[in-house]
């Protein structure tokens, strides 16, 4: 009987769940996120929002997230102003050219009634010193800025725990600390993880358990 590879695994793993502020885990992101929240809301007179972080603390899913609420699209090459809502993922991999309309976008949003989300790897500051035009990175300073934390062990246990119970997989804590202490521990790896045990444990009817995912993750660094 023939085993299927990860990558056929990766494919058959269903969608997640829309990004959305009700399945964000905040941590000790609680302030961060009451934020996003109003200013998705419109109950924040300031129209620039500015989130940074080390990837995995979940800057990306709170844009989805803003996005999904105010219907604001994100877009490649960015736009000409005005536009009312934009979002710009990843700031710092932005070209020459997209700097400079995130800055025209974010003056317009000042001048009218539109609003700016922004992610970024660094503070501004920092940004200004390598990745970004130091006029861009002052409108990004000037407006809200909240920096993502990493989940405590505790909260990414949580987080697991959630993932496995919303595919009907329960996981033994030999496999929640094995995942914990022996993988990389970002919490998007840590999930695809989970996922893929689910799936794998499905296909060779054996139930989650600290073997199988050893057998999984030997057969990843294989394939």
């Amino acid at each position: 009987m023939s085993f299927p590879l990860l990558n056929q695994l990766i494919l058959d793993i269903r969608p997640d769940a829309p990004a959305g502020f009700d399945n964000y885990l905040p941590g000790p992101n609680v302030e961060a996120l009451a934020a996003v929240i109003e200013h998705a809301t419109g109950l924040t007179r300031e129209p620039v929002l500015y989130l940074w972080g080390e990837a995995g603390t979940g800057k990306t899913h709170l844009l989805r997230a803003w996005c999904s609420a105010t219907g604001a699209l994100q877009l490649a090459p960015l736009p000409e102003p005005p536009v009312a809502l934009i979002a710009v993922d990843a700031v710092e991999n932005l070209s020459g050219e997209d700097q400079i309309r995130l800055f025209s976008l974010i003056n317009a949003a000042r001048d009218g009634d539109g609003r700016v989300l922004v992610t970024g790897s660094l503070p501004p500051g920092q940004l200004a010193e390598s990745a970004l035009r130091p006029d861009l990175a002052t409108r990004l300073a000037h407006g809200l800025v909240f920096r993502l934390h990493a989940l405590s062990d505790a909260d990414k246990r949580t987080a697991l725990v959630v993932r496995a119970k919303a595919r009907g997989l329960s996981l033994p804590n030999e496999v929640l600390g094995y995942l914990l202490t022996h993988c990389r521990r970002d919490l998007p790896h840590l999930l695809t993880l989970v996922d893929l045990l689910d799936t794998y444990s499905l296909s060779r009817k054996r139930a989650a358990s600290l073997p199988l995912l050893k057998e999984l993750l030997q057969r990843s660094q294989s394939s």
